[in-house]
């Protein structure tokens, strides 16, 4: 099973997100910050990290650069409201996906699956 970290500030946003994970079979550890996110980073498995860049402590952005360091083969995938920042990312992280919120979870969920299939894509394009 695919393992999710979710980290989200806005307890809404990670509540709707989690359950539209979990309900396509992904195996989601949601928090609520970056700083939180580390700990689980260091000790377990990720597949992918699944966060959004405008956070309180520590934004997505940094999150993902300690990613990088100590968890290379976890994939990572921004969310965020702030075109702004998406930009920043992008060059922070060039191998990072960007999904723009407002989204559908129907679509965060394809992009998820997306990144684990590489075949389907090759056929899409």
């Amino acid at each position: 099973m695919i393992r999710i970290l979710l980290a989200e500030d806005e307890q809404a946003m990670r509540e709707h997100l989690t359950r539209a994970l979990t309900k396509s079979n992904y195996d989601v550890v949601a928090v609520d910050r970056g700083t939180a996110a580390l700990p689980y980073l260091e000790t377990e498995k990720f597949d992918l990290l699944l966060t959004d860049i405008v956070m309180p402590e520590m934004d997505g952005i940094e999150l993902a650069q300690h990613c990088a360091k100590i968890s290379p083969d976890t994939q990572v995938m921004f969310i965020t409201g702030f075109s702004g920042v998406t930009l920043r990312a992008g060059e922070s992280v060039p191998k990072a996906k960007i999904l723009s919120k407002p989204f559908h979870l129907k679509d965060l969920v394809l992009e998820v699956q997306r990144l684990f299939e590489p075949d389907s894509i090759g056929e899409l394009n």
